[in-house]
């Protein structure tokens, strides 16, 4: 199975009306790593018309979080809860769309970090961020 078959079978049992609703993509998740994709849109912009930083520290968490509980096994989902997010807003994007990529870094058997960045098309690095999340027993 081609990676990005085997990521859309794997998202299909990870469905998130948020994730609809905001609009990114995990395109590329893997054991301890995460990628989300999304265009930025009107529908995102703060009154500057710029991507709001809500959206930059839910995309930094959602990919730190899907990073720490990757399995390969959609028959077999974990979940975590966000313990604590710290954010950081560097710059602003060039771009057209919104690059996520999360790390899990380190952890235990209840309780993992990560670390993310979001960037855009242009390479130009917009936020990153670092978490603690604790593992959820349970797909739902």
């Amino acid at each position: 199975m081609s990676g990005n078959a085997h990521v859309e079978r794997l998202m299909a049992a990870e469905s998130n009306p948020m994730h609809d609703l905001v609009g990114f993509r995990v395109t590329g998740w893997d054991t301890d790593y995460a990628r989300l994709e999304m265009p930025i849109s009107p529908q995102v912009a703060n009154r500057h018309g710029l991507p709001h930083g809500g959206l930059y520290a839910m995309l930094l968490d959602s990919a730190i979080g899907f990073a720490g509980v990757y399995t390969g096994d959609p028959d077999r989902p974990m979940m975590a809860m966000t313990l604590s997010l710290t954010t950081n807003f560097l710059s602003q994007p060039r771009g057209t769309r919104l690059i996520v990529e999360g790390r899990r870094i380190g952890g235990g058997r209840s309780t993992f970090f990560g670390e993310a960045e979001v960037r855009d098309e242009t390479g130009e690095r917009l936020a990153t961020g670092t978490g603690v999340f604790r593992y959820r027993k349970g797909g739902g």
